[in-house]
This record gives C-alpha cells, structure tokens and sequence, in this order.
C-alpha cells in the first residue's frame, strides 16, 4: 500500500483476457484508491494517451502483443507521455530484451511468474522512481552474457520482412511469392542474415533475432 491517498491509475496492455482479470483483482486488493484501465493491443492504449491527452500512473505491457513489439510501445508510450512509468509484465526472460525495455525508458520489468506480492512491490517502486524489477527477473540482470555486449545487426526492410516470415515458419517458395520476388533472391536475404547473425541456417538467426527481441 501506498503512504498517500492519491488515487493511482494503472493500465494493462495483454491479449491474454486471464492475465487483464488477473492483475485487475490483484491491484484492487492491493489499493484503496486506485483506477485500472485494459487494453488488449498496444495502439489501443496509444489513442487513448492521444485522446487523453495524457498517460496513466504505471503500464505493464507484454513483449509480444498483436499489433507491436513490447519493447517499440514503450518507446512511444514514453515519447507520448514521459511522466507514464512502464513496466513490462512478460514471459520474455532474455537479458538483452529487459535490457531494451529498459533502454527504451521502462522503470522496470517483471516475468509473469512472479508473485502478486512482486507486482505490488514493483509497481510501488517505480511509482517512488526506482528501477524495479521481480526476484527472477533481478537474478537475470545480475547474470551477464556475451549476447548483452554483441551489436545489433543492420538490417534492411526487406531483410526484416524475410526473417519474420521465416519465423513464422514460411518456405523461401512462400516467402518469395508473399513478397512479389524471385526465390532466388529470397536465397539471397536467407544467406545474408545467417551472415550478418554469425550463424550456420535460418533457424539459428531466428532464435538469435528473438533473444535480442528483434521478432518481440
């Protein structure tokens, strides 16, 4: 619980309806004074900052939603409105990618298996204006890897496109005919980005893209 009584509004972006149910009973347990506000896709709560005018208190939002990438929300959720803490509440436990939430203006990052305890704790820590993380997702920041330090790759566009569908699982043929080019120079994208990933097959440049959170 909060010292004041200032009425905190808190805003969940998740397309998991259990998840919305879950943390909404869980806050309003939590505080006597609180408003909570769901949203099931990022640009939903986008326009509502536009149509607002201004943000919430605090957002938890997944990594991977519908429509954006976790980590690019937060970017414009923090541009739209700076004083709006951001706290991600995902499944993602990959350094580099509470790294780039974090980067990208986050006040904090929680994994969905922690406890309701944990995201009350969080939440009224960042409301204070520290860093707040759950317990696993504060031993993972305590554990550096190589991968932390490698730089992103440069990517084109269509560099882009070709491996969100060959994560999706498409063929170089599919790929090819979805984008409008030729397989070969599908081949060609295929053999760049095992280059610029530093690995053997596309499978391998895929597990690597959604470590850094590349795919979200």
């Amino acid at each position: 619980m909060l010292a004041d009584k200032k009425k905190i509004t808190i805003a969940i972006v998740d397309d998991h309806p259990i998840v919305l149910e879950g943390l909404q009973k869980v806050l309003m347990q939590a505080y006597d004074y609180v408003s909570t506000l769901c949203f099931s896709t990022g640009g939903e709560f986008l326009n509502f900052i536009k149509k607002a005018g201004t943000g919430t208190d605090i957002v938890l939002i997944d990594i991977t939603l519908p429509d954006i990438n976790g980590i690019d929300l937060c970017r414009e959720v923090k541009t739209l409105s700076p004083d709006t803490c951001v706290l991600a509440f995902s499944n993602h436990n990959e350094r580099s990618t509470i790294m780039r939430m974090l980067q990208n203006g986050a006040s904090g990052y929680l994994l969905k298996n922690c406890t309701a305890g944990e995201v009350v704790s969080c939440i009224n820590e960042a409301l204070s204006g520290q860093i707040a993380f759950s317990r696993e997702a504060r031993e993972i920041m305590a554990r550096p890897s190589a991968r932390d330090w490698q730089v992103l790759p440069a990517l084109t566009k269509r560099e882009k496109e070709v491996l969100k569908l060959a994560a999706d699982g498409q063929t170089s043929a599919a790929i090819a005919v979805q984008l409008h080019v030729s397989p070969l120079t599908v081949e060609t994208h295929r053999r760049n980005l095992m280059q610029k990933f530093n690995v053997k097959s596309i499978t391998a440049a895929v597990k690597v893209a959604m470590e850094m959170g590349l795919l979200g």
